[in-house]
């Protein structure tokens, strides 16, 4: 392979694999405070079609962030409500959740099916982007995409280097004793949920403002949810979901250029390539349980209230 194409492939990988970083790190710091959403899907499209309404109106992309962001917290602030105040069962919750974000993103795009944007422009750095292999490998990406990697030198820092970090990590492993210690259990899992919702949208609207300037319904296709197996994948930890998000991009884009070097492989089998290596990752951690169970937060998915009775 020309070193050239390699290049561009692994530039269209990172492009590809940044929505999964937006949403997976937001579902991360989800889950280190216990909270198992599995909505991720549903933010994703109703962030993606709040922020193109955000772009085509007033072609700013700060605006359509703010949108999608917002429309994303909104969504994740219904599940909070359902979960952690009126004690609802997680799970159900967060799938009763992406199906309604499916049939809301569908009514809200009725009008903006056939409107195409100008897209993210890519950010030149002077004398870096014109670097030989090095400009374009590091220095050719839109400001979305920057954003990213600092939202996970910002995460990675936020868990495990300050004190709020070490606070909503021991929630997600004890909530009775964080209560006990004087901490607001609920409180923090609220701003945990939110914040993993307003990544979720701003991961729906990087697809449709960026990678794939239009508005398609159910464009996010499957997105969410394998970002929710990238975080277990990930085994909880922000520099692996970097790694994996990368990778299911590269997944992502390897099935647009295997024909194009000579393999015959179906188009529909190609199609699969996400959704396969998802399973089989997923098939893969399940033989060693030990390491999801060492790793993953103690009451994830557990519903938890100051008002219940303590044992």
């Amino acid at each position: 392979m020309d070193l050239a194409i390699f290049i561009k492939i692994l530039v269209a990988a990172i492009a590809s694999g940044t929505p999964f970083v937006f949403a997976a790190l937001g579902e991360l710091v989800a889950e280190k405070s216990g909270v198992l959403n599995l909505g991720v899907e549903g933010m994703m499209l109703v962030g993606a079609i709040c922020g193109f309404i955000g772009m085509a109106t007033t072609g700013s992309v700060l605006v359509a962030v703010i949108c999608g962001m917002a429309a994303g917290a909104a969504m994740a602030g219904i599940f909070a409500i359902l979960t952690l105040n009126l004690m609802a069962n997680q799970v159900a919750s967060g799938l009763a959740l992406t199906i309604f974000g499916v049939g809301l993103s569908s009514f809200l795009g009725l009008n903006y099916t056939s409107v195409a944007l100008s897209g993210v422009p890519e950010i030149h750095i002077p004398l870096l982007s014109d670097i030989p292999i090095l400009g374009e490998l590091l220095f050719s990406y839109d400001i979305l995409i920057y954003v990213s990697l600092i939202l996970f030198a910002v995460v990675n820092w936020f868990l495990f280097k300050t004190k709020s970090g070490l606070i909503l990590r021991g929630i997600g492993e004890a909530p009775k004793s964080a209560h006990a210690l004087g901490y607001n259990v609920i409180a923090i899992r609220y701003m945990a949920v939110l914040f993993g919702g307003a990544m979720a949208g701003l991961g729906g609207v990087y697809l449709c403002i960026a990678y794939t300037p239009m508005w398609v319904e159910g464009m996010v296709a499957g997105r969410g949810w394998v970002s929710l197996a990238l975080v277990v994948f990930a085994t909880w930890r922000p520099a692996r979901v970097m790694i994996g998000a990368y990778l299911f991009g590269g997944i992502t884009i390897a099935q647009f250029h295997i024909q194009g070097f000579g393999i015959e492989i179906p188009a529909q089998l190609l199609s699969m390539l996400p959704y396969i290596s998802t399973i089989v990752v997923l098939v893969f951690i399940s033989r060693d349980p030990n390491t999801i169970r060492l790793n993953s937060p103690a009451s994830l998915g557990t519903t938890y209230h100051p008002s219940q009775p303590h044992s």
